[in-house]
């Protein structure tokens, strides 16, 4: 079976999903792995894309992207806590590994570090998804 990963990130954060973005598919094209890419306002619409997308069994891999910085109310925590369950939960349900390349930071110094081409999270969640699919 060839090889296709659904990518989704979210574009709330341009500058960082951007860095995000073009990380995980330098893995991709690394791996000789095709893929389509979606974006969406916030990451809290992106387990409900990908629930949407993964129903068409179109992709064998998954990596989501995105962003949250911690703000003033507990709405940080909540959303972290939320996407992440429903992420897993999707993985699971649909036998597709999902990437997790969302950062959860505190500030927006710790998000562009961590979204840096020296430590990428979309090249580290996108080759922790394709190790797993090597792995079926």
């Amino acid at each position: 079976m060839k090889k296709k990963c659904l990518l989704v990130y979210s574009d709330y954060y341009p500058e960082i999903s951007k860095s995000l973005v073009n990380g995980s598919i330098k893995i991709l094209k690394k791996n000789k792995i095709k893929y389509d890419i979606k974006s969406v306002s916030g990451c809290f619409e992106i387990p409900q894309l990908i629930n949407i997308l993964l129903k068409k069994k179109k992709y064998n891999l998954c990596v989501v992207l995105g962003c949250i910085i911690k703000g003033q109310t507990p709405h940080f925590s909540l959303l972290s806590n939320s996407i992440i369950k429903s992420i897993s939960y999707l993985s699971i349900k649909y036998e597709c590994p999902i990437g997790f390349g969302i950062i959860t930071s505190l500030n927006k110094k710790q998000a562009t570090e961590r979204s840096s081409f020296k430590k990428n999270k979309g090249v580290e969640a996108t080759t922790a998804a394709i190790s797993v699919l090597k792995n079926i």
